[in-house]
């Protein structure tokens, strides 16, 4: 069973940076696709960046492209997404979430870390 833990939520403002950070245990991530996922208030989850772990391949939500970057360290079996230029729309909770067969769904999901941007 693959549990994931979400860290690094904060209060910043517009403009600044995060590293949110997921912690996998009970398989590698090198052998999953890993996601992350945000739902803002009101408003259903959505998706936001992949590593796939066929071919090392990253993938972005067009609002986050060039902006947010995921990466992984098998060393620490973590996730990390790093945000930059932060803008109050990003304000919402963040998933970590684990993809263990291809074409399947994102099966195994973290409790997800508050992220709030201030104007």
């Amino acid at each position: 069973q693959v549990q994931l833990v979400e860290s690094g939520g904060g209060l910043v403002q517009a403009g600044g940076s995060l590293r949110l950070s997921c912690a996998a245990s009970g398989r590698t991530v090198s052998s999953m696709d890993m996601g992350w996922f945000r739902q803002a208030p009101g408003k259903e989850r959505e998706f936001v960046a992949r590593y796939n772990w066929i071919g090392d391949s990253t993938s972005y939500a067009d609002s986050v492209k060039g902006r947010f970057t995921i990466s992984r360290d098998n060393a620490k079996n973590t996730v990390y997404l790093q945000m930059n230029s932060l803008k109050p729309e990003d304000t919402a909770v963040y998933y970590c979430a684990a993809r263990l067969k291809i074409g399947a769904d994102f099966g195994s999901w973290g409790q997800g870390t508050q992220v709030t941007v201030s104007s």
